[in-house]
């Protein structure tokens, strides 16, 4: 089949955009607002972009909110740092729990039965739940060009000064053992991927 985004011809009984850009990561983000309260909310759409420095982004939609804005663009915004929390097997019904629509100054940690600790550099609380953490500088917004105001997507880059990574987590070998971390990615509609020791494999590079 062939179909043009901009005219929905695709004729299915839902978009499958989201179904074919797979799996993505989930960027479960936590920020504070200018009142100290606690935010946390799940992003598919969230990578890795850059080594040097090392930088993550994600992209959030029109909230509810007022001013249209999600709570978590906000606060970032305002108070210039967040901190991306790895979304894993063990934590996937918490991270699911907290993309539910609730007011505003609504702490979703507490909501979903989730533990705030501290960071190291920055004030934006991390999840104890969550093995690895990674502690973020706010770069900037980038509003993506939408067809209407009701689907706009803001970009919003962040460099990672600081990383968590939980102990047993790293080999003998000096490197990350994924199978046990268990991490979990968004597929399309309701669908979610977990990555484990019977879907890992590797390649080498040519040389």
């Amino acid at each position: 089949m062939f179909y043009e985004p901009h005219k929905k011809n695709h004729g299915l009984a839902r978009n499958p955009f989201n179904s074919l850009i797979i799996p993505r990561p989930i960027g479960w983000i936590s920020s504070i607002d200018k009142d100290g309260l606690f935010n946390l909310a799940p992003y598919s759409f969230f990578n890795a972009v850059s080594y040097q420095p090392p930088t993550v982004m994600f992209s959030a939609g029109v909230g509810s909110a007022s001013d249209g804005m999600k709570d978590s663009l906000r606060n970032i915004e305002a108070s210039g740092e967040f901190v991306c929390n790895l979304a894993t097997w063990e934590t996937r019904e918490q991270m699911n729990q907290t993309s539910a629509a609730v007011p505003p100054r609504t702490d979703e940690i507490d909501l979903a039965g989730l533990t705030a600790i501290a960071s190291k550099l920055v004030k934006v609380p991390r999840i104890a739940e969550a093995p690895v953490h990674l502690e973020c500088r706010y770069i900037k917004s980038v509003d993506i060009p939408s067809w209407k105001e009701a689907g706009k997507y803001v970009m919003v880059l962040g460099e990672v000064i600081g990383v968590h990574i939980r102990d047993e987590l790293i080999t003998a070998d000096g490197l990350i053992d994924v199978a046990s971390m268990r991490p979990i990615g968004r597929l399309g509609y309701n669908d979610y991927t977990c990555v484990d020791g019977d879907t890992i494999f590797g390649m080498d590079r040519p040389t």
